[in-house]
């Protein structure tokens, strides 16, 4: 059957930032697709949250209390999660200041979740799927941010800049290994990062979202799930280096 593709039935995936948004909705994605899913996050509360989706769907999950700029604890935990297929490193924060008002530290902040966390998971994972002769997957995420300029997104825009270039490198360094590397691209999605201003602001720009977007809306986290677990899976088992971008045609790059 042509969806037998998307099973993961057996496989075991690893999602940081899984405690809501994107992260949740790939965890549970993911767990109903038939994988083992190991749930990471710092939000003590939302990762108790999703364990409980996923129990209610009938799949299964392991919950990793931590931060992923712990990279002592990141890795400890990806080699609790045993033989790895998949990991999904979905953890972010949002940072907003012109570029003449960024300082050091809203750099380092940035950069410590967006990239440094996105390399330490990848890295811990691809040593674990080599070392098991796993032909993985490994899922980032960037953003529609890398596409264009925004004011005041300095940091985040740089940062995810930086996991695009981490994808194609570790893409093509892994190759050999059978292991394959993409990233998500999301455009203006509805979460809980995104959900920061006040109601009035909040309204004017997820309108301003739907009027440039050809298909007239914005995102919602299931909207990404479906391109991490295409990703994840066998369906996309000839794709590695590439950019997947849900962004309802906001970006339309070469």
């Amino acid at each position: 059957m042509p969806l037998s593709a998307y099973d993961l039935t057996g496989r075991t995936a690893f999602v940081t930032g899984a405690a809501s948004g994107i992260g949740r909705a790939s965890a549970v994605l993911l767990a109903r697709a038939g994988a083992h899913v190991h749930c990471a996050d710092r939000d003590e509360e939302g990762l108790a949250g999703t364990g409980e989706l996923i129990a209610e769907q009938g799949g299964t999950a392991r919950l990793h209390l931590l931060d992923v700029t712990d990279r002592a604890a990141l890795t400890s935990a990806v080699a609790a999660a045993g033989p790895l297929h998949v990991m999904a490193a979905v953890a972010g924060v949002m940072h907003s200041s012109t570029v003449l008002e960024t300082r050091d530290e809203d750099l380092d902040r940035v950069f410590a979740v967006n990239f440094k966390g996105v390399l330490h998971a990848c890295q811990a994972a691809a040593r674990a799927m080599i070392d098991a002769q796993i032909r993985g997957s490994l899922v980032t995420m960037a953003s529609g941010a890398v596409d264009a300029a925004n004011a005041g997104l300095l940091c985040y825009s740089a940062a995810k800049a930086a996991v695009v270039q981490l994808t194609k490198t570790l893409a093509t360094e892994l190759g050999p290994y059978g292991i394959r590397v993409n990233a998500v691209a999301p455009g203006w999605i509805r979460t809980p990062m995104t959900d920061r201003h006040s109601a009035e602001l909040q309204q004017r720009i997820e309108e301003t979202m739907v009027r440039v977007s050809p298909l007239g809306r914005v995102g919602e986290p299931e909207d990404v799930a479906h391109a991490v677990l295409h990703l994840a899976s066998d369906a996309s088992s000839f794709t590695t280096g590439q950019i997947l971008r849900p962004n309802g045609g906001v970006t339309m790059p070469w």
